[in-house]
């Protein structure tokens, strides 16, 4: 088993899966013009991404050309046309950050239901969920918004990190592969979001370079962030070690499991989403 690497976020960060062959990649400044039978050419998030290897090994980007271009056109013209009122609020972080779980936190106190499954297993949420009209009422004042989960962004998955947790190799290598197209798509949303909440395991080191990625890059398209410090009911957390890493925003710490801390939390998402 070889790797294969894919650059997504600009030419200082690549992403390596592990899978079949070994594919080499690097951001272009502008689109080639003409591409080769052993080359791939993606368009995500504004750069154009060539990965040199033979296309039908690369099982982990089964992305067209056509699909890309239809979805940015949809991006363009639904900014254009976007319903007042409409904000489009993601969840972003590492694995096991606890993004589902503080989503599923915010959908059983407003809605009475889940968003979707939560495991110890990282990558249990692959796709992209969506809780439209979500209604939140404090002090008089409410806010709407549609939430917008997304799979945990990494920049290393390895099947074989799967089966430790007791799956099977074909099962490991499938997970690793919708993990991987996960991933893609988080990206992709990211120009779709009007603000974000970056969830932090605050029991790890918060200077990753996931971390710094993810907030960069919505530094780069002007959307408000809020910081929000996981897992502190847990006593390896460490939330003034998150406020020293991004000391620019405010961060607030909770745990999505418990519930500790929520009412900051919601103070603060309200002032989160005002900012749009």
């Amino acid at each position: 088993m070889g790797r294969f690497a894919c650059g997504l976020f600009g030419e200082s960060s690549i992403l390596i899966f592990r899978g079949v062959g070994f594919f080499k990649s690097k951001v272009l400044k502008n689109p080639p013009s003409s591409v080769g039978d052993s080359s791939l050419l993606l368009f995500i998030t504004g750069n154009w991404i060539q990965i040199d290897g033979k296309i039908n090994k690369c099982w982990r980007m089964e992305i067209s050309m056509i699909k890309i271009i239809r979805n940015f056109a949809r991006r363009i013209f639904s900014g254009i046309f976007k319903k007042k009122g409409e904000i489009k609020l993601g969840f972003y972080g590492s694995p096991n950050a606890g993004k589902t779980s503080l989503a599923n936190r915010i959908c059983q106190d407003w809605l009475g239901e889940d968003l979707g499954a939560v495991s110890k297993m990282p990558h249990e949420t692959r796709e992209i969920q969506i809780k439209e009209k979500v209604i939140l009422e404090r002090d008089g004042k409410k806010i709407e918004f549609k939430l917008i989960d997304t799979p945990g962004i990494a920049t290393k998955i390895d099947f074989e990190d799967f089966m430790k947790f007791g799956l099977k190799k074909k099962a490991a290598q499938t997970r690793a592969k919708e993990a991987t197209q996960g991933i893609i798509e988080s990206i992709k949303w990211l120009d779709d979001m009007d603000a974000v909440i970056v969830l932090i395991d605050a029991t790890v080191n918060p200077y990753s370079q996931v971390n710094i990625t993810i907030i960069g890059n919505l530094v780069a398209r002007k959307i408000p962030v809020l910081v929000v410090a996981n897992k502190i009911d847990l006593k390896k957390s460490d939330i003034k070690k998150v406020q020293g890493a991004f000391p620019e925003y405010e961060v607030v710490g909770i745990s999505a499991k418990g519930g500790d801390n929520m009412e900051e939390f919601y103070e603060e998402l309200f002032k989160l989403v005002k900012k749009v």
